[in-house]
């Protein structure tokens, strides 16, 4: 299947019950030629509501590229009430360098919904959302860890929605984390428009994770199965098996050093417990690190090379 290079990308010209591939132009490089993004569109074949799926906003984020290939793979548009439209990659730039930033070393994700007349990163932020997430009703945003770092299987969600807590919920994720948008991300910008958004952190950057892929891929049926798009049998964990995390930090070290980090992720450590060392190059131990209150284990550091305020993990705080 050939994907058409297009300006504007109108739904309701699309025929019903098919799959469409595109390349949308969203800005132009310094040759003046377009600088486009990929786009995949299911058009049920019945009415319905329009689900986005946005992966790699951070270039070296990749593990949703295959999950939304995936569904398109499987998807049949005859059994589909509504829309699914879906940018694999959302960073071009960023995507072919392997790099977490826009080309001015700019993060897309903090700059949202950009500005139709601004530098080269907003230019490109704008022309996304407004070509892409400004048509669609839900959104489920995908990431990972960056470099140097790994992540669980967690999302990020406002679950004082109640649209949002049950999409985070059907992804049956190894935590979630009830965390409101702030300004300039891109669930933050769509939230603002009255678009219920939810973040997925699928594991590490830069690689392919099989088994996370699956359980996001699951977890996307059971959100169109929530919506009444596609019917698809959702099996539910019991909430209490689902940790919610209220809120969370992140655990920084005093100085330089060599880091060794114990828990793994997923783990619960108590107020105290030893997480972290680190050795000086001759491997004395020169600083230990004890949790400063009990959690859970989000994500953590694998560099061991940290420089004073480098990062070591990201505690989960259940209460």
């Amino acid at each position: 299947m050939k994907a058409a290079k297009i300006k504007q990308l109108d739904l309701d010209l699309l025929e019903k019950g098919k799959i469409y591939r595109f390349w949308l132009s969203l800005t132009s490089d310094g040759f003046g030629d377009p600088l486009s993004i990929p786009i995949f569109v299911a058009q049920g074949a019945k009415p319905g509501p329009i689900l986005g799926l946005s992966s790699a906003i951070h270039g070296n984020e990749i593990n949703g590229i295959p999950v939304i290939q995936q569904l398109f793979r499987e998807l049949d548009p005859n059994q589909l009430s509504g829309t699914i439209l879906a940018a694999p990659v959302v960073n071009i730039p960023s995507f072919l360098r392997k790099r977490r930033r826009f080309q001015d070393n700019v993060d897309l994700n903090h700059i949202m919904p950009g500005k139709a007349r601004g530098n080269v990163s907003q230019a490109y932020a704008y022309a996304f959302f407004h070509k892409f997430v400004e048509q669609v009703d839900y959104l489920i945003d995908f990431h990972t860890a960056s470099f140097g770092r790994i992540n669980s299987y967690y999302i990020r969600a406002d679950m004082s929605n109640q649209v949002s807590a049950e999409m985070a919920r059907r992804q049956n994720p190894q935590i979630i984390l009830h965390n409101p948008a702030v300004n300039g991300t891109l669930r933050g910008a769509a939230e603002a428009i009255g678009i219920p958004a939810i973040t997925l952190e699928l594991g590490n950057p830069n690689v392919f994770q099989p088994a996370i892929i699956a359980q996001s891929l699951e977890g996307v049926y059971n959100v169109l199965a929530m919506l009444n798009m596609f019917d698809h049998a959702y099996e539910s964990q019991e909430g209490a098996n689902i940790p919610v995390c209220q809120s969370s930090k992140w655990i920084y070290t005093r100085k330089g050093g060599l880091l060794h980090v114990h828990p793994k992720v997923t783990d619960y450590i108590e107020k105290g417990q030893l997480i972290a060392h680190q050795e000086n190059i001759f491997g004395d131990r020169i600083a230990e690190y004890r949790a400063p209150q009990a959690g859970i284990i989000i994500g953590k550091s694998v560099s061991p090379v940290n420089s004073s305020g480098g990062r070591i993990l990201h505690l989960g705080i259940l209460k």
